[in-house]
């Protein structure tokens, strides 16, 4: 038997308890549904987060069930609503990336591996206050093409095409920023240009093909 969406963000919302890369009701995570979108509720600790308490929008974010929706669900819509490759986001105040956006920085190529968000760097968008359109419209320019951001005095946010995936996704970016911070702490990392990183994204492409 397959695992509804709702399902699937309780199971999640667990995960990134247990992980780390939440504490508390902090961060909040979304799939998307026919002509909407399903994501976890507002101030609701992990340990009662079941699938009955989610939360199903509109895309233009009009209540199809009860509850009340986290208070970030204008930044998922509007990265359904533009990106069409996005299936899920999660959005999390990991530690590491957390900080790094504390110092309003993108974070760069030192490690091959930031390939994995689609491009060169990690882009850290402008603050803007949590829950309001400014926000939503930040994280939409900061990803560009790329599938992770980080958010300025706030945390991080991963779409992939499953939900899964994009706990994967936001999972190793945190990892990232945990080790750029480290070697930042005793000097400065070299940064790989721009032809190794596209070399990076080609091989990417085919990772996971068959040879032919």
């Amino acid at each position: 038997m397959s695992e509804s969406p709702a399902a699937q963000l309780a199971r999640i919302a667990a995960q990134l308890q247990s992980s780390g890369l939440n504490a508390g009701t902090s961060g909040n995570v979304s799939i998307r549904v026919t002509d909407g979108l399903l994501v976890t509720p507002s101030a609701v600790p992990p340990e009662l987060m079941t699938a009955e308490v989610m939360v199903e929008l509109t895309d233009d974010g009009k209540l199809r069930s009860a509850g009340v929706p986290t208070s970030e669900w204008r930044i998922h819509a509007a990265i359904y609503g533009t990106l069409p490759a996005a299936g899920a986001v999660v959005h999390t105040h990991s530690t590491y990336a957390t900080a790094l956006a504390s110092l309003r920085e993108d974070l760069p190529a030192f490690h091959y591996q930031v390939a994995k968000a689609g491009g060169h760097l990690i882009a850290c968008a402008q603050y803007a206050p949590f829950g309001s359109p400014e926000l939503s419209d930040a994280v939409i320019t900061a990803l560009g093409n790329r599938r992770v951001c980080l958010m300025a005095n706030h945390g991080m946010i991963a779409y992939a095409p499953t939900l899964d995936a994009a706990f994967a996704l936001a999972l190793e970016v945190e990892t990232l920023c945990q080790q750029y911070l480290i070697a930042r702490s005793v000097g400065q990392p070299y940064i790989l240009s721009a032809e190794q990183m596209d070399d990076v994204l080609e091989r990417f492409a085919q990772y996971g093909k068959p040879v032919s």
